[in-house]
């Protein structure tokens, strides 16, 4: 088999949340063509959590100029990009192109094998069987939908550099996501930061650039009393989160890397349906707010879906 044979092409834009969703359906890539040489075009800083850690050989930023020419019918392509998508023997593109240009563009460069998965989720299925389902053309069949990430040597090393000297048990909180219907109001989150903070536990309050003026509100109540761990690399917090003992978070992106992450945990789910959108790795739990709304949530209704040892400081 010749080297253009022997690769493979991700195309994959989206958030956090949605290149993790995706995890399965690379490692069943990976997992079906194992010789292959794969790499993904994506958002570089999202992406970094495959790159050189199992799922992906290389990563080429998405954010190039030149790459807009492709949703045009009538543009002219760049040379080099347009090389570069035909040194593939497969590629796989989940970007929005409802009038199939980018799709056009791609067979006018040279690409021989192209698969269109659709990035819109829609319906009650989970999201990640959904964008597994265009690689049963390949006859690549999901059975595990768990999500899985691989830290690599320096991620592991720098995750015990920040955590060293932190009592254990570690529990990690992620207080924010993308959209404020989607947060737990932040009375509710300071009530169960204390409970926490009496546990006898080391909590950890991980936080990115959504997430500025909430964790800013917190960290004047608590201070010292808690660790703020802000604006990590995600392969580097996803090597902290595999060292916590519990999460706890909402329907967010690094809900998504602490499940990848093997940790088990507790989301608080509010207008989003957990059925679709909801990790599905076995030792992750949800509980759905009233109504569909978080403000109805209790904190008392949280502590009781906790375990044990963050049940009785």
């Amino acid at each position: 088999m010749s080297e253009h044979a022997r690769s493979i092409l991700i195309i994959r834009g989206g958030a956090i949340g949605d290149f993790l969703l995706t995890l399965p359906a690379l490692r069943l890539l990976r997992e079906g063509f194992p010789d292959c040489r794969m790499e993904i075009v994506g958002y570089r800083h999202i992406c970094a959590i495959a790159e050189g850690r199992y799922y992906a050989d290389a990563v080429r930023s998405m954010e190039y100029a030149p790459l807009a020419g492709f949703f045009n019918p009538r543009s002219e392509l760049d040379p080099e990009l347009s090389a570069y998508f035909a040194s593939f023997g497969q590629v796989i593109s989940y970007l929005f192109d409802p009038d199939g240009y980018f799709a056009g563009n791609l067979r006018r460069c040279g690409v021989k094998n192209l698969i269109c998965g659709d990035p819109r989720i829609t319906g009650a299925r989970p999201a990640v069987h959904q964008l597994a389902d265009p690689l049963e053309s390949l006859a690549l069949f999901l059975e595990d939908s768990s999500a899985e990430i691989f830290p690599n040597a320096k991620d592991v090393a720098e995750a015990d550099c920040l955590l060293a000297g932190f009592r254990k048990p570690l529990v990690a909180v992620h207080p924010g996501s993308g959209s404020s219907k989607k947060n737990w109001p932040l009375p509710a989150w300071r009530e169960l930061l204390s409970h926490l903070c009496e546990a006898g536990v080391s909590v950890l309050v991980v936080s990115g650039e959504s997430d500025v003026e909430r964790v800013a509100e917190l960290r004047r109540a608590f201070g010292a009393r808690l660790h703020w761990l802000e604006h990590l690399s995600l392969p580097v917090l996803g090597a902290v989160l595999q060292r916590c003992a519990y999460f706890i978070g909402h329907d967010s992106g690094i809900s998504h890397l602490a499940a990848a992450a093997g940790t088990p945990g507790l989301l608080l789910f509010g207008p989003t349906d957990p059925g679709v959108w909801a990790p599905t790795n076995p030792d992750v739990n949800v509980l759905c707010a009233p109504g569909g709304m978080l403000q109805n949530l209790s904190v008392s209704a949280v502590r009781s879906r906790l375990p044990d040892f963050l049940t009785h400081p």
